[in-house]
């Protein structure tokens, strides 16, 4: 698979540039946010409580994006993308407002859920208008444009959290998001003008709120087994069987809807089943790690946030930097052997990452977080690709809400297992306050995204190895 692009038509100066520039202005908004939150946990706990309520702040954000993507999807088949994007940048700056002035835990996690529903539009819309508007070979270059993106969000992300912590500015985490917001806003309101092949369409909202009851319910079981109430109670039956109960007649609706929700043909081939697996695989694990290092290395070392969030910043700074090259290797040895390269490298980091568990340290944290975030880089966008590369226009939207998707509920299911596996272990050592505990704690959730590595590469294997490319 070979082609050669020139970069005068890609770049920011070329007739799509301002288009380009304004993609990348949206990615921004989810790429600071991916980075800023977890270095400032311990001092959002201190300042409005609830230890073990702090994954919520990750998991209903994600399980927001999780369900709405799908129904954003059909929306923007139906009326455009460019609605759905500028609906997704409203939602997320309500939603960081609301965060920065509330008042307790409970407001603090409820105001996430609108930022996720938000974070749900942006992200894979601006997947899609790629998609859209650059060919395959086109997008090995663009996705150097949006990989930097996220290489000064994994920088300035952490950074400006650890700051804000350390002044006990915790708000300001989402008061900076306005700007950006509404400057995203602004340059594709200004600038991008989209070709529409619209179709009807008929949207399944039966079976999103089967879905969303389904997916909360398990998750809620997840979070709260072992804390608020025993695994084997009433709470967690009701919990985990409503759940079950309620995505089993999601399944049996998807398949008589006219407009299912989750189309299940597509799901039938090969190739987006597996990549759709994939991308769950690679949510959870992602999450796992930047989820709880950050409360890791402080509970157990006593170092300030900006230390532990520039450690972690290696990940999501080893990711982009791997997404910026990647595309040169996928053109020319293919899809399916870039992403295996790049899966090997991070189940070798993620197993790593668990053996050094018991020993804490800064610099070989840094280092197996890089390692790990370039192997995911090199892993997550040929998947992506890939998926997009198969079908048409009419399909590209509701194939990349998938895939976006996969990975939001892989990193709600993922934050919630592996926060009730902490959970589990803090219950029965010496509480949060100690260290021993932590370290404990930590290593187990380590451990958990090792064999999450693992699951996926095995899952990765059954891509097809050359899959057609519809729009190349």
């Amino acid at each position: 698979m070979t082609a050669s692009v020139d970069r005068a038509t890609v770049g920011l100066r070329s007739e799509r540039g301002p288009v380009l520039g304004a993609l990348m202005l949206a990615t921004g908004l989810i790429a600071i946010d991916a980075t800023i939150l977890a270095t400032a946990v311990p001092s959002i706990v201190r300042d409005l409580g609830g230890y073990t309520q702090f994954p919520w702040l990750f998991s209903v954000y994600l399980l927001a994006q999780a369900v709405s993507v799908p129904i954003y999807a059909k929306f923007a088949d139906m009326i455009g993308r460019k609605p759905i994007i500028l609906l997704g940048i409203a939602l997320f700056l309500l939603g960081s407002v609301l965060c920065g002035f509330a008042g307790s835990m409970l407001w603090l996690i409820i105001f996430r859920i609108v930022q996720g529903l938000g974070a749900g539009a942006v992200g894979p819309m601006s997947m899609t208008i790629v998609g859209d508007i650059y060919t395959v070979a086109e997008r090995a270059k663009v996705q150097g444009y949006l990989a930097s993106v996220w290489a000064i969000a994994s920088v300035v992300g952490p950074a400006l959290g650890g700051i804000f912590a350390q002044l006990d500015a915790w708000r300001w985490i989402f008061f900076v998001n306005m700007p950006l917001c509404a400057l995203a806003g602004w340059m594709l309101v200004r600038r991008y003008h989209e070709e529409k092949q619209p179709r009807r369409h008929r949207i399944d909202f039966g079976g999103a709120a089967l879905l969303t009851i389904g997916l909360t319910g398990i998750i809620l079981g997840l979070l709260e087994g072992d804390s608020a109430w025993a695994w084997v109670s009433v709470p967690s039956a009701i919990c985990f069987g409503g759940g079950a109960v309620a995505l089993v007649i999601f399944a049996f609706v998807e398949r008589r809807a006219s407009e299912p929700i989750i189309d299940f043909s597509l799901i039938g081939r090969r190739l987006i089943l597996s990549t759709t697996i994939v991308s769950f695989g690679i949510g959870a694990l992602l999450i796992g790690v930047t989820s709880f290092a950050p409360a890791y290395l402080e509970g157990s070392l006593g170092i300030a946030p900006l230390l532990s969030g520039l450690a972690v910043a290696a990940l999501t700074l080893g990711w982009p930097l791997a997404a910026a090259n990647v595309g040169h290797l996928y053109l020319r040895i293919g899809f399916r052997r870039t992403a295996l390269i790049g899966m090997c490298t991070a189940t070798i980091a993620a197993i790593g990452l668990a053996v050094s568990g018991p020993w804490p340290n800064v610099y070989l944290l840094a280092g197996i977080a890089f390692v790990l975030g370039f192997g995911l880089g090199w892993a997550s966008a040929p998947v992506l690709i890939a998926a997009q590369a198969s079908v048409g226009w009419g399909e590209r939207g509701a194939v990349t809400g998938m895939n976006t998707f996969a990975r939001s509920a892989g990193s709600a299911v993922g934050v919630a297992v592996l926060g009730a596996i902490s959970n589990a272990v803090i219950a029965q050592g010496a509480g949060p306050q100690d260290p021993a505990t932590i370290i404990s704690a930590s290593t187990w959730v380590f451990i958990g995204a090792a064999v999450t590595a693992a699951i996926t590469l095995v899952a990765l294997l059954f891509m097809p190895r050359d899959p057609a490319a519809v729009d190349a």
